[in-house]
């Protein structure tokens, strides 16, 4: 790692206080750049966010992907801590805090809003951002990307009764355009633009390969670049809430956290029981920490509006998201050897 790479968090955390006060500074901006959207998914933050992926889907090669499915115990770990677990260790946490251990500090009207948001969260695995934490810590790009498509598949089918269940909402509609605009800006375009690269620069005949990790390397500075300017806006578009209540972030903040580092311990433990390869091991457990945060965020706004505590409580995840990720990044890349060589 160079300098630049090793004092990430810091470049993270400089990244935050610079969005916040852009955002104070400069509102309007803020308001426009989040009135770019399609489907709910903001324009500019996909752009950012092709940056961090396409690196990651350059590894891809579509003739491993069935060597995938001889390896199912990491996608049956990702599948079972996802949907068996996650959702239900959210709606508990919301619950225990909001109803017990914060009941004096907000009206029982916001914190039943509040939890509403976490439980969007907690049923909703990432789309996009997982890539960029995979290829951070050293994923296998294809083991990954069959864990996210998997997922994915599944949220089409399991998203609305669960949520609908713990929501106690009978008649939750999903937004079918944000999910299938997410999964096709934040997968399909991106590997269809790395496998075209690769099968372009392989051509090259024995000197592909070094063509293709070339390359890999000249867009590292590219991918982190994007991952700071996307904190930037992150926090620009969200500064007016953290200023005007930061008192409701921090507690909505504090079950996400202990929710997101406790699914990574349950999942990188139990991939170390298993003994799976490191390479799959950590983006099988980062991807149940992470949040498909549009879709949470669009369902918020549909169901309780764009004021609500439920709205507020996704955008909470959105800001803790990235600091999350990337001390786990750091904590993964530093524990390799608890695990098999791949």
């Amino acid at each position: 790692m160079g300098t630049f790479e090793r004092y990430l968090s810091l470049w993270v955390a400089l990244a935050m206080f610079v969005g916040i006060g852009l955002g104070l500074l400069a509102p309007t901006a803020a308001e426009l750049v989040a009135s770019l959207e399609i489907a709910r998914v903001n324009v500019v933050v996909a752009v950012l966010i092709w940056l961090m992926i396409f690196p990651m889907m350059l590894k891809v090669e579509p003739g491993c992907l069935r060597e995938v499915g001889r390896q199912p115990k990491g996608l049956l770990l990702t599948i079972g801590i996802n949907w068996l677990i996650k959702p239900f260790t959210m709606a508990a946490l919301g619950m225990l805090c909001f109803r017990v251990l914060f009941a004096d500090l907000v009206p029982e009207a916001a914190a039943e809003q509040y939890i509403a948001g976490m439980i969007l969260l907690g049923v909703a695995p990432c789309t996009a951002m997982v890539f960029v934490w995979s290829n951070l810590s050293g994923g296998d790009a294809n083991y990954t990307l069959v864990q996210v498509s998997i997922n994915d598949l599944i949220m089409v089918f399991a998203f609305a009764p669960i949520a609908g269940l713990l929501l106690g909402v009978t008649d939750l509609v999903v937004p079918w355009g944000t999910l299938l605009a997410s999964v096709l800006i934040f997968v399909v375009i991106p590997l269809a633009a790395g496998v075209a690269t690769r099968s372009w620069l392989a051509r090259r005949g024995p000197d592909g390969p070094a063509a293709i990790q070339a390359l890999a390397g000249k867009l590292k500075p590219t991918s982190i670049l994007g991952l700071l300017l996307t904190v930037v806006l992150l926090f620009a578009l969200q500064a007016q809430t953290i200023v005007a209540e930061p008192v409701r972030v921090a507690l909505i903040a504090v079950p996400l956290l202990i929710q997101s580092y406790s699914i990574f311990a349950l999942g990188y433990g139990v991939a170390k029981l298993l003994r799976l390869p490191y390479e799959v091991a950590a983006p099988a457990a980062m991807i149940g920490t992470s949040n498909f945060f549009e879709l949470a965020v669009a369902v918020a706004i549909s169901l309780f509006g764009l004021t609500s505590g439920a709205a507020l409580a996704t955008v909470v995840g959105v800001l803790i998201e990235v600091p999350v990720m990337l001390s786990l990044v750091w904590f993964a890349n530093r524990t390799t050897h608890w695990f098999p060589k791949s």
